[in-house]
């Protein structure tokens, strides 16, 4: 059964789902898409995820998307490869309960200081005709926002209120991995991979 991903540099959401790929030993087909052309927004595209959102997994026409469930569809799908997430009941529940910690309370704080010192950057050199045009071809009401939010700048406020829970969150991941080997307890899971993608772009 064929599977193929559908994502742009390996950074963050990305390479949150190219590391389980790869530690599992599953063959792959790495498709990329050039968010610098937008080719997240392209007709094709938006004919595999009406979202226009990467990273996408293709497993044999089945498409699933979002990172926290294409991570969780992997360890479903294929149960003989090297596991990344613990048998037991609780040890599910320690990971999820990371994972849900990471996806809530870390990955959009760290997404607002990569748009500001990066995406801000793009979108300000496109011409504002041509800027209007891409925001029509975005999906999503909210990452319409976000581009036009990248483009005027993000405020000294957010950003400041984005790096203090970025912040706590380390804290946080310290105070655990002072107490457990790995984040949800003995085991290297999911939710390591989680952290390690999100606050690796934070540094």
């Amino acid at each position: 059964m064929p599977l193929k991903l559908y994502h742009p540099e390996p950074g963050a959401n990305s390479l949150k789902s190219l590391i389980p790929l790869k530690e599992k030993g599953l063959d792959f087909e790495s498709i990329y898409v050039d968010l610098h052309k937008f080719e997240q927004h392209q007709p094709w595209f938006i004919a595999i995820n009406p979202e226009g959102q990467v990273p996408v997994l293709d497993h044999d026409g089945a498409i699933i998307t979002h990172t926290t469930v294409i991570n969780e569809y992997l360890e479903d799908a294929f149960p003989d490869a090297p596991p990344l997430r613990p048998a037991d009941p609780f040890g599910k529940a320690r990971m999820r309960f990371w994972n849900k910690f990471v996806d809530e309370h870390v990955m959009n704080f760290v997404s607002m200081h990569g748009w500001h010192r990066m995406v801000g950057v793009i979108a300000r050199s496109i011409e504002s005709g041509e800027f209007e045009k891409l925001l029509e071809r975005t999906p999503l009401y909210e990452q319409r926002e976000k581009w036009r939010t990248a483009r005027s700048g993000f405020s000294e406020a957010d950003l400041a209120n984005a790096t203090r829970k970025i912040d706590v969150a380390v804290d946080k991941v310290e105070k655990q991995l002072g107490e457990t080997k790995w984040i949800a307890g003995d085991m290297y899971t999911l939710a390591d991979i989680n952290l390690y993608s999100m606050l690796g772009m934070a540094a």
